[in-house]
């Protein structure tokens, strides 16, 4: 009993989260009561520390995460459960506990954030059925609000952001050639901050969720929201401190721990795009967290950063937040784009075209990036010679986009295309994404801004970016190493049939956003006049479709999972370094260590290698039938 009390694990967690609970609220009542304030339980500092900060930390702590550090700092031995001996899964048990493993840590990310796609997506469908019809059905302006507001949360910090952090987490140690990432515990750390914060948010509905947007605009958040507003708050704060400790992990491992022979030119682009995207997060994501602070102040310290009243200065939470916010958008399209790069190239049976362009243009748009935030405030108020500079830099980045769009044009031109359900899924990227950006372009420029701000032409382009560019590239990561990740093929069938009832589904849904957008039709509004009520019917009924789709993913994943068929170590005869090893590799991943002797994309060049292992630990390529 005093084992399973005191151990790590999930009673030790539930029972120091209660007492951690409590201790965050003595705090908050010791502290009233020394300096005088009255009534000394007043809710919002007392959710705040008690709920959403020391809770928390006591959950974590008593699931074990701490543990490690802990002893180390008394001067205590290594815990038996800290000395790798629990390293890996060998039960589906060990995938709901604090584990260094980063293939499981992997697979953690994945799951649950789709999981959370799921919580998000029906947040959206809800909103659909209130739109649906021109009057009010279903839920009143703040409800509706609160539905879209939780809804891209989760999309964003919950889903997008973090499910690319699950595939690199898997696989990038592997195409390193090194047997884990630099920081393994930190790395378990950082997966178990994720489901914290989608909880908060998540369980604002409980205590009145936030309504401002998933951009939280200052004073709407700050002052004139629910206490769910501080979950909001505290929830991105939990969120980012993930992908912060995510991206520093990245950037050590893929610059000390390459395997012998590697170079920065001999990586894998899907590399090349995860330390790109790492060095955008560990720059633009404290900002963010300087936003939130200082919005969560104003709410529960009545200070005055961003209320006009009492000198604050409104502006300044868009500029803040944006200088986060457009960078965002490239943390949730780079990692895709390296997906994209290994799925072609092995799809094609061709060598990337313009590696080396490649690789240079993520620098490009990592340093672009930070020159175009304001572009989402032309209509703010800010100073009106902003304008112009950031409507150039916008129309900018599009240049070293469009290399990687031609790129991957030219990689599949002339090759021996392989219709699998990853390239399927990288084929209808390049058309969403280009739809997406030519929409991005228009917005660009002032005068078209201007117009259609604030309308579902905006609507239309974020998903045409986000859920046509960074969820088609997230499901054909997916659908890629799912072989390597579960030792079992998926039914090929059913992902086909996934891909084309999401890409219909999808252009059913945004598309006809962009028309009733430039009509005049206002998003953020849960009624409208008439005349849209035509193709809001069209758009909701088309919604509920895309949401079906999900259901075949979701059985596929599950039924092949545990029935498919055995998967080969190198389904698809590609030849990174994580299809040298078998299916699902082995814990330490590489039993001798590889050495890299080429590219990873010398598809048809006769005795060409990316790596090789100890001579006679060779495998030989299983028989492919495609």
């Amino acid at each position: 009993m005093r084992k399973l009390l005191l151990g790590p694990g999930w009673i030790r967690a539930a029972w120091m989260f209660v007492a951690f609970g409590a201790i965050g609220l003595g705090i908050v009542v010791l502290c009233r009561w020394s300096a005088g304030w009255y009534p000394l339980l007043l809710t919002e500092p007392c959710v705040l520390i008690s709920l959403l900060v020391a809770a928390p930390l006591g959950f974590l702590a008593g699931l074990g995460a701490f543990d490690y550090w802990t002893n180390y700092v008394l001067g205590k031995p290594t815990p038996a459960h800290e000395d790798h001996s629990g390293h890996g899964a060998k039960s589906w048990k060990d995938y709901f506990r604090v584990n260094t493993d980063h293939k499981v840590i992997g697979v953690q990310y994945l799951v649950t954030t789709v999981i959370f796609f799921l919580i998000g997506g029906m947040l959206a469908l809800l909103v659909r059925a209130e739109l649906a019809r021109p009057e009010t059905d279903y839920f009143g302006p703040q409800t509706y609000n609160s539905l879209f507001s939780v809804h891209a949360s989760l999309m964003i910090f919950l889903f997008i952001i973090p499910a690319f952090a699950g595939l690199a987490n898997f696989v990038v140690p592997l195409m390193l050639g090194a047997a884990d990432m630099a920081f393994p515990r930190l790395n378990a750390l950082s997966f178990w901050l994720l489901p914290i914060a989608g909880v908060m948010m998540v369980s604002s509905f409980i205590v009145g969720a936030f309504a401002g947007g998933w951009t939280g605009y200052a004073t709407l958040n700050s002052t004139h929201q629910p206490i769910g507003a501080i979950f909001f708050n505290q929830g991105v704060q939990w969120a980012g401190a993930s992908s912060i400790m995510t991206a520093l992990n990245f950037l050590v491992t893929i610059i000390t721990m390459r395997a012998p022979g590697m170079t920065f030119w001999r990586m894998p682009l899907l590399v090349w795009a995860n330390f790109t995207t790492s060095l955008l997060v560990v720059i633009a994501t404290p900002f963010i967290a300087g936003s939130q602070f200082f919005s969560m102040f104003d709410h529960v310290m009545h200070t005055a950063f961003f209320t006009p009243v009492g000198g604050g200065y409104p502006l300044g939470y868009q500029h803040i937040f944006w200088f986060y916010s457009h960078p965002a958008v490239y943390i949730m399209m780079l990692p895709g784009f390296g997906i994209m790069s290994e799925v072609i190239s092995t799809f094609s049976r061709k060598p990337i075209f313009g590696y080396r362009l490649m690789a240079l243009s993520l620098m490009a748009i990592v340093v672009l990036g930070f020159s175009v935030w304001a572009h989402h405030m032309f209509t703010s108020g800010m100073s009106s010679w902003l304008r112009d500079p950031m409507m150039i830099t916008t129309l900018l980045i599009a240049v070293p986009t469009g290399i990687k769009i031609f790129s991957w044009l030219a990689t599949m031109w002339e090759g021996k295309l392989h219709f699998n359900t990853p390239m399927l899924f990288a084929l209808g990227f390049l058309s969403m994404f280009v739809i997406g950006g030519l929409s991005g372009v228009m917005l660009g420029a002032v005068p078209i801004d201007i117009s259609v701000t604030d309308s579902y032409f905006i609507v239309a382009h974020i998903h045409y970016v986000l859920f046509g560019g960074s969820v088609f590239t997230i499901f054909a990561g997916i659908y890629y190493w799912f072989p390597k990740m579960t030792g079992r093929m998926y039914d090929e069938r059913l992902g086909k049939l996934h891909f084309w009832l999401t890409f219909v589904g999808f252009n059913l849904t945004f598309f006809p956003m962009h028309i009733v957008g430039t009509e005049g039709m206002q998003r953020r509004v849960e009624n409208y006049t008439g005349n849209f009520g035509g193709l809001n019917m069209f758009i909701s009924l088309a919604s509920f479709g895309l949401g079906c789709s999900v259901l075949v993913f979701l059985y596929n994943m599950i039924t092949s999972w545990r029935f498919g068929e055995i998967a080969p170590g190198n389904p698809w005869r590609a030849m990174t370094l994580e299809w040298l090893v078998s299916s699902p590799p082995p814990t330490f991943n590489f039993d001798e260590i590889p050495q890299v002797v080429g590219s990873p994309y010398e598809y048809g060049v006769v005795g060409a290698q990316h790596a090789i292992l100890a001579p006679s630990k060779v495998p030989e390529l299983e028989e492919v039938h495609t």
